[in-house]
């Protein structure tokens, strides 16, 4: 579903047109980067792979230039529909090779719909197009961010965010238009590492980002600037431009 969406806004987007939310790209960059990353995990799925792919391996990866807009488009939604086909067949518990402790194709699943999601929102922001979210896949996909976030490995990986640790640190995310109330998660720094939590209605923290679940999760991704009039940040604004700026995907 979120891959027809892409394609939705693909069609009769200019491909040369720059991704404001990732300036590298164009639209057809951007196009072509979700499109290999999917025939990238539909490969990782379908053969089996006990350890990474390398790009070379994956057929047709790198996909058409702008020149012909439904060549590319055929392309993606073909490479879109082999990754489904790689992940029904497989099932979700089949042991395949993962960058984190969860070695099932599961994991691909979830990951191919959470990329495609986000990407989906680049590709709105650069053509100018409306972007609605379910709100189940906006949790989950707001969800697995934080347990990346929170995985031993984090820190290994990326061991600048050891800045953000220390007494008091702590970040809610309030979703005001979903659950009575809203529904919030609490982002706690006060330890040795990351942890994560959903909160109840009276739980605070340092500092708070409130608004729509969709607006929260693409400032969240750093697709919407905190200053967005949809959205609103109380308490602690330099731990929350701290995290920001250090924490991105």
């Amino acid at each position: 579903m979120q891959t027809g969406l892409f394609r939705e806004v693909l069609r009769g987007a200019d491909l040369k047109a720059t991704v404001p939310t990732c300036p590298e790209w164009t639209i057809g960059e951007l196009t072509r980067h979700l499109g290999g990353a999917l025939r990238w995990m539909g490969t990782t799925v379908r053969t089996r792979a006990q350890d990474m792919v390398p790009d070379e391996a994956v057929p047709d990866f790198k996909g058409p230039g702008d020149d012909d807009p439904a060549a590319l488009d055929a392309w993606f939604g073909a490479g879109a529909a082999a990754a489904a086909a790689a992940l029904r067949e497989a099932g979700p518990d089949a042991r395949v090779w993962t960058w984190t402790d969860a070695r099932a194709a599961g994991f691909w699943a979830r990951r191919a719909v959470h990329e495609t999601v986000i990407h989906r929102a680049d590709a709105a922001i650069a053509a100018g197009a409306e972007y609605r979210l379910a709100p189940d896949v906006a949790v989950d996909t707001l969800e697995e961010w934080l347990e990346i976030g929170a995985a031993p490995q984090a820190l290994e990986l990326r061991p600048e965010l050891r800045r953000l640790l220390g007494p008091g640190r702590t970040l809610c995310l309030h979703a005001t238009d979903i659950g009575q109330g809203g529904s919030r998660w609490i982002i706690d720094m006060t330890g040795d590492r990351l942890t994560w939590r959903r909160a109840g209605a009276g739980e605070r923290a340092a500092a708070t980002l409130s608004g729509p679940l969709t607006d929260v999760l693409l400032v969240f991704y750093r697709r919407l600037p905190p200053e967005h009039p949809t959205v609103t940040v109380q308490g602690d604004r330099d731990l929350f431009d701290e995290w920001i700026g250090l924490v991105s995907w």
